[in-house]
């Protein structure tokens, strides 16, 4: 006849059988060490400086991610000052053409010419209701205060 075996701590012996935690304990110690390790270097490395042309395409991404989240300070502090117009009529504006053409898109920034505090760009939009249909505009930039801005006016 089989004893059928105690259970653990009972006879006051540990339960041989029975997994112990160790080595998940061990695995998860070592995925967080993992994790600080990436999170030590990117704070100490930190981002590349990026290039006049990057920054120039981040200007128009910028712009357009502003105007999306009717966003009229951001909007502002992407776009030059001749552009900006008045907040209501920015508001009017997008909101009409949301209302017909869904939301705006940028596909693509390419062809970047920077000559010092200027550039031009094509930048490419589409809109949600129309993905397909691409509209290329040449696009004007110019760095004011250190910061690029977006001279030119979008599809809309």
């Amino acid at each position: 006849m089989v004893k059928p075996t105690d259970p653990a701590g009972a006879d006051g012996e540990p339960d041989r059988d029975r997994p112990t935690v160790a080595p998940f304990m061990g695995a998860l110690a070592i995925i967080v060490l993992v994790v600080i390790t990436i999170g030590l270097v990117n704070l100490f490395e930190g981002d590349p400086e990026l290039t006049p042309e990057q920054q120039v395409a981040r200007a128009a991404v910028a712009q357009n991610d502003a105007l999306q989240r009717e966003a009229y300070p951001d909007f502002r502090a992407n776009t030059c000052a001749a552009q900006q117009g008045d907040e209501t009529e920015f508001l009017a504006r997008h909101r009409d053409s949301k209302d017909k053409k869904g939301p705006r898109f940028v596909d693509d920034v390419t062809g970047v010419a920077v000559d010092g505090d200027r550039a031009t760009a094509t930048v490419t939009y589409y809109f949600e209701k129309a993905p397909d249909t691409k509209t290329e505009v040449p696009t004007t930039f110019e760095r004011q205060d250190g910061t690029w801005k977006v001279c030119s006016t979008g599809p809309s």
